[in-house]
């Protein structure tokens, strides 16, 4: 079976090994959820440094990895970054399950922070080399379904594994050997890719549009882009960190806590299964109507104490974030010629760490600020940051920045 790109055709085996790239890229830090309320336990002396550096090291250690994977591949290609990204990540998960100190975890946590930021960019960096305008635009939206799918699952399976031994958990660390096996996939030999003169004239249009006569990349519309997608993703996952103490302040049972954030996941998925229908109804008002959902959900959140609406503020806020996750990865191909498309998606995904990274270190900024240390007040600012983006890119929304330019070419 063959893959239509939209300018040749893949084989279905090659679609595959570019989906379980995406299936990873939400692993990092995930095992050691379960776990966190039993550290004490496991290690009695622990401290709360530590802890923080087992939570953190990965993100940390993600940011500038990304940025050298988008950089070397430009000259080294992509499938040796892959399948070393893979070795590293696969041998973080071995190395875990046989962990017996907390600075051993953490050194093994670092590792794997430089494991997966070799890969992440891969992820969307060869759905921007294989597919073109249209075919693009579906297997971004698939590629981050994928991802918030993957995560939803491991999350489920690894608290079940954590309930049977402290070390089971990080299980969920092997399955990049299943991209490793596929990866072969990937070589010249099953990319049958077979381009019309059409399809490459097509292709070489797009780019230019965005691109003055002798530049690489558009740096100030790329620019644009980061900042667009540090605050979707600083306001939309404000949940993951915050919601727990909400339900808790709103003396709701706290096993809540759990399903919301899986609600959020699952929200954030839906859109990318059809995110080209979705764009050919909104047109340039998707990136408005993506921040618009993100207000009212941490809206409802900030004034519902009913757990129905909770949820469904929850599920509004993970869908706005979901429509605007793969619009996001779409122009950011826009930017740049086919040798720097990976790169330019670095600069891009490791916003998205940036953002997860300070979020916590924002959010007690404007507490301090404003002497304010209720539970739903980092809610209620991020709604108003939002609020602020969804005016501003309704006003802006033909601007190739906010629209849909160039995501059904």
């Amino acid at each position: 079976m063959k893959i239509q790109t939209g300018q040749g055709y893949i084989s279905l085996l090659t679609l595959f090994a570019i989906w379980s790239i995406s299936a990873i890229t939400s692993l990092p830090g995930l095992a050691i959820s379960p776990i966190l309320g039993d550290l004490d336990k496991i290690f009695p002396h622990i401290s709360d440094l530590e802890i923080q550096m087992l939570t953190s090291a990965p993100n940390l250690l993600i940011i500038p990895f990304v940025l050298l994977s988008g950089k070397i591949t430009q000259s080294k290609g992509k499938i040796p970054m892959l399948v070393l990204g893979l070795c590293i990540f696969l041998a973080c998960g071995v190395l875990y399950l046989f962990a017996k100190s907390i600075m051993t975890l953490i050194l093994i946590s670092c590792l794997l922070g430089v494991g997966a930021g070799l890969i992440i960019p891969l992820s969307t960096g060869l759905i921007a080399d294989v597919f073109t305008g249209e075919h693009r635009t579906k297997q971004l939206g698939l590629s981050s379904s994928i991802t918030n799918l993957t995560l939803v699952f491991a999350t489920f399976i690894a608290g079940w594994l954590a309930n049977y031994n402290w070390h089971l958990p990080f299980v969920v660390y092997l399955v990049p050997i299943v991209c490793l096996v596929l990866s072969r996939f990937l070589t010249a030999k099953y990319m049958v890719n077979n381009a019309s003169p059409v399809a490459s004239a097509k292709q070489a249009v797009v780019v230019n549009h965005y691109l003055k006569p002798g530049q690489s990349m558009n740096k100030n519309l790329l620019i644009g882009i980061m900042v667009i997608y540090f605050l979707a993703t600083y306001t939309g996952m404000i949940a993951t960190y915050n919601l727990s103490f909400v339900i808790q302040s709103y003396h709701l049972d706290s096993s809540y806590s759990g399903l919301m954030i899986s609600l959020l996941f699952l929200a954030i998925m839906l859109p990318g299964l059809f995110i080209t229908k979705v764009i050919r109804i909104l047109s340039d008002y998707a990136i408005v109507t993506g921040f618009l959902f993100i207000t009212l959900g941490l809206f409802m959140i900030v004034l519902f104490k009913d757990i129905a609406l909770i949820a469904l503020g929850t599920f509004i806020m993970g869908f706005g974030y979901g429509i605007i996750q793969p619009l996001i990865y779409n122009k950011t191909v826009l930017t740049s010629n086919t040798q720097k498309a990976v790169l330019a998606l670095a600069f891009v995904m490791a916003m998205n760490y940036i953002a997860l990274v300070t979020l916590p270190f924002i959010a007690d900024f404007f507490e301090t600020i404003f002497n304010d240390r209720a539970s739903i007040f980092p809610f209620l600012v991020n709604a108003i940051i939002s609020g602020v983006v969804t005016i501003i890119a309704f006003i802006f929304r033909k601007r190739v920045l906010f629209s849909s330019e160039g995501c059904l070419d």
